[in-house]
């Protein structure tokens, strides 16, 4: 994947997203990305976990722009008796040309603007203290190539590009290895809905439950393990 094929693209709530031109697909919804993030990632994702426990240990599938990494960090400003290990995989970096022409820091608060900066500078393959609560491991592998080692999640950010674009990341196959990897009464959240998905994602072993979508999208799904 080439950064001259990725282009940065404004969606319906005046954030930007990219946009592949190779896969004729944008990083996050047209309807707005830092709505769609918040909605699928943080309200049903991180909200209800996090009120269960104290320590959350997250899998993002799509680092991507680190617009979910950086709405997270926000959660742990407000919340500093939560410990948070976010692991997240992008095995196509994105050039910093492109991260520098994100407008992510015109709309979030300013206090997070350093920390948008420490997320994409981070050693890759490393854990990185961000915050006293926030630890970062970025690892530049695809899912079927990661070794979590000894580490299990109990939230999962499946934020992979669109099952039509790119359906070998919503195979079985991919879907078991997050739930083997997965703590009990983990929670997978993804702006995915389509059949064929939540039928995997069945067969891996998480039960399905349908939560309403962001802006645009009727439903998105939570897998429960």
């Amino acid at each position: 994947m080439e950064d001259k094929k990725i282009k940065i693209v404004e969606t319906g709530d005046g954030s930007s997203t990219l946009y592949n031109e190779e896969l004729n697909e944008t990083y996050h919804s047209s309807h707005g990305a830092l709505t769609e993030s918040r909605h699928v990632f943080i309200k049903a994702g991180f909200a209800p976990v996090s009120e269960k426990t104290k320590e959350v240990a997250i899998l993002e599938i799509g680092f991507g722009t680190g617009l979910n990494a950086i709405l997270t960090i926000e959660e742990a400003l407000k919340n500093p008796d939560i410990q948070i290990v976010y692991t997240t995989l992008e095995p196509f970096p994105l050039d910093n040309d492109l991260v520098e022409g994100l407008n992510y820091k015109q709309l979030i608060d300013e206090s997070l603007h350093p920390y948008f900066d420490q997320l994409h500078q981070a050693t890759w393959n490393e854990d990185v203290q961000i915050l006293p609560n926030f630890i970062l491991h970025k690892a530049d592998k695809k899912l079927e190539e990661f070794d979590a080692k000894n580490r299990r999640f109990n939230l999962v950010y499946y934020d992979a590009f669109a099952p039509s674009k790119q359906p070998d990341m919503w195979t079985e196959d991919n879907l078991a290895k997050c739930f083997a990897l997965s703590q009990e009464e983990c929670m997978l959240v993804t702006y995915c809905a389509s059949g064929q998905f939540k039928r995997n994602l069945k067969s891996a072993g998480f039960a399905i439950e349908s939560y309403p979508g962001p802006p645009g999208k009727r439903e998105m799904t939570r897998g429960l393990k």
